[in-house]
């Protein structure tokens, strides 16, 4: 049995990144070549910022693991609003109301299992296969004109002093941004636990959405069904360690992270010898290579949600 309790030094430890902090003001208009997900590194940065960020994701963990084992979750539909914060210095990275849709209808797909590539999951993996029930709607798009090329992994867009935009009522709201990040970083999301005044998901504008072929292989939204994972407590599968643990019983140990399509069954190296889900959200596989969460990952995001829950201010 794992100890619940972590100081911060463990959490850096055990949710250590494999992406250095950036301030990188590589062009949005460079597709990258590998997915590079930045919720880690700003997690190490915060717990080294405020020592009590450890205790609070600790009762959280404490919490999440009791809800599960006694069966206390969501009894009801879970509809996250959401406002889009979009931050532009040129046209393209001014995107469009249809295109901030199209990752709302994406969300929605993912999050319900009503995505058309659900059905590709493997008879193996199918009976823990998830609907996990959770909704997004639109509420409000914001934007604002900048001078800057890149925002980089510090929250600066969250910041209206630092030229972005405060998040907007984040107790009851999913704030996301919409920028160019830099550095070849998709996104990243902030767990719950952390301070209110950055929390929600930061998405490169060049991957939001259902966006153009200039984007593949992420032009097809996963990139924020990926870091809403983390924003709902999801670790990424592989555990950020070799063969580490992502907290979900019913994921397979990875040995590390996946990426394009690997074609199934992908052998691990982890013993016992068996196949990892690389088509998991919460893998680093291309858009078209990931379409499930599974049972597991499901109660872990519905923890939050009930009464006393990390994120129980959204409604149900």
């Amino acid at each position: 049995m794992k100890k619940i309790l972590l100081t911060a030094t463990a959490f850096l430890m055990l949710f250590s990144c494999q992406n250095d902090q950036t301030e990188s003001t590589a062009a949005a208009t460079n597709a990258t070549a590998r997915r590079s997900c930045a919720s880690q590194d700003v997690l190490a940065e915060q717990l080294k910022a405020d020592p009590t960020l450890a205790l609070r994701m600790n009762e959280i963990e404490a919490f999440t693991k009791k809800s599960m084992l006694t069966n206390r979750l969501v009894n009801g539909k879970v509809v996250i609003p959401v406002v889009v914060n979009v931050l532009y210095r040129t046209a393209a990275e001014n995107i469009s109301d249809a295109q901030i849709q199209s990752q709302i209808d994406v969300l929605n797909k993912d999050y319900t299992a009503t995505n058309a590539d659900f059905s590709s999951t493997p008879a193996e993996f199918a009976g823990v296969a998830a609907n996990v029930g959770i909704t997004f709607e639109l509420v409000k798009i914001n934007r604002k004109s900048t001078t800057k090329s890149s925002w980089g992994t510090r929250d600066a867009m969250k910041k209206t002093k630092q030229g972005g935009l405060d998040p907007t009522t984040p107790t009851t709201t999913l704030n996301m941004w919409a920028c160019t990040i830099g550095g070849g970083i998709l996104g990243y999301a902030q767990f719950p636990g952390g301070s209110l005044a950055t929390d929600g998901v930061v998405i490169d504008s060049f991957y939001f959405g259902l966006s153009s072929a200039a984007s593949a292989p992420y032009n097809l939204g996963r990139t924020a069904s990926h870091e809403v994972g983390h924003w709902m407590n999801l670790r990424h599968i592989w555990g950020d360690a070799s063969c580490g643990d992502d907290l979900v019983s019913d994921t397979p140990v990875h040995k590390t992270s996946n990426f394009g399509v690997p074609t199934y069954p992908y052998v691990s190296t982890c013993l016992p010898a068996h196949n990892e889900m690389t088509m998991n959200y919460m893998d680093y596989t291309d858009d078209r290579g990931m379409y499930m969460f599974t049972n597991g990952q499901k109660s872990r995001m519905s923890a939050l949600f009930v009464s006393g829950g990390a994120r129980s201010g959204f409604g149900i």
